[in-house]
C-alpha cells in the first residue's frame, strides 16, 4: 500500500471522526431512576441537559433520598451518553482501535 493512498484514508476517516463527534451533541440519552421517578436527558457529550422529578416523591423530611436519585440518574444518563459516543466513534473509525481516542 503507497503512503499517498494510506494518507487519503486517514484524512476520510478524521473527517467521519469530526462528524461523528459533532451529531453527538445532537443525540440525546435519557436514564431513569426511583421507578421512572427520577428522569435525566444528557447528550452524546456527556452534557446532562434535563432534570425531571415527579412531584410525588418530593417529601421534605427526606430530602436525601431525592438527592440519591438524581444522583443515580444523573449517573447513569452520563454513562449512557459514554456508550453513545463510543458507539458512534467506533462507526466512524470502522471499529479500530485509535491510540489516544476515548472509546
Amino acid at each position: 500500500m503507497n503512503i499517498q493512498k494510506m494518507m487519503q484514508q486517514a484524512q476520510r476517516m478524521q473527517a467521519k471522526i469530526a462528524e461523528a463527534q459533532s451529531s453527538l451533541a445532537d443525540k440525546t440519552v435519557e436514564a431513569s431512576a426511583g421507578g421512572g421517578k427520577v428522569t435525566v436527558t444528557a447528550n452524546g457529550t456527556g452534557d446532562v441537559l434535563s432534570i425531571t422529578i415527579d412531584p410525588s416523591i418530593v417529601d421534605p423530611q427526606d430530602v436525601e433520598f431525592l438527592q440519591e436519585l438524581v444522583l443515580a440518574g444523573v449517573k447513569q444518563a452520563i454513562e449512557d451518553s459514554r456508550k453513545l459516543a463510543e458507539s458512534e466513534m467506533k462507526k466512524a473509525t470502522g471499529g479500530l482501535n485509535i491510540p489516544g481516542m476515548p472509546f
